[in-house]
């Protein structure tokens, strides 16, 4: 039975591999596996519920990519959020054109009746890319430690933006920004 659904916003591959290099020195160090064991790719989330209907979001995402080119992305900091699940993310440097995206996509999605949970609405959401989840309290200094190794800030783009059903993670359909066949 699905947890629910996920609009979640992809990177170029050279990005996306940036993103991976964490999560594997994460997972090499034992500190956390999560996402890779969910079978996770690397994302924004812009958009999530449990009570959603795929068929209903896929003809939005699809109406509104064509009209979207790729995203500049600059992961230039990281942190944590106050949950029980201790995740731990990259966070982007704030631009208008990621948060007019989001928004942009959230209105359409309003027109279809589509309601947007609180930490999806415009004055509230928060854009990260998760690179670990679940990281025992004790271990969560370490974990800081090794990504402030990494060498930021990671730049790249956001080419395609797609629908999971979780969980475990399910790819429902992608499509490239600026083009509205299925990627």
């Amino acid at each position: 039975m699905s947890q629910g659904y996920a609009i979640e916003l992809y990177f170029d591959p050279a990005l996306e591999n940036q993103v991976l290099k964490a999560w594997n020195v994460l997972a090499r160090r034992q500190i956390s596996t999560q996402l890779i064991e969910i079978e996770s790719r690397p994302h924004i989330t812009l958009f999530s519920s449990p009570f959603v209907d795929p068929a209903k979001l896929e003809n939005v995402v699809k109406s509104f990519v064509w009209k979207q080119e790729p995203l500049p992305l600059s992961f230039s900091s990281i942190g944590s959020l106050p949950s029980e699940n201790n995740v731990l993310f990259l966070s982007p440097t704030p631009s208008l054109s990621l948060l007019q995206f989001q928004t942009q996509l959230c209105d359409a999605m309003k027109k279809e009746g589509i309601e947007i949970p609180d930490e999806y609405r415009q004055d509230s959401w928060i854009p990260y890319c998760a690179v670990a989840e679940e990281v025992p309290r004790t271990r969560m200094a370490e974990a800081f430690c090794v990504l402030r190794d990494l060498k930021l800030p990671v730049s790249g783009y956001a080419m395609d933006i797609g629908l999971v059903e979780f969980s475990p993670v399910r790819e429902l359909f992608s499509f490239v920004l600026g083009n509205s066949v299925e990627a």
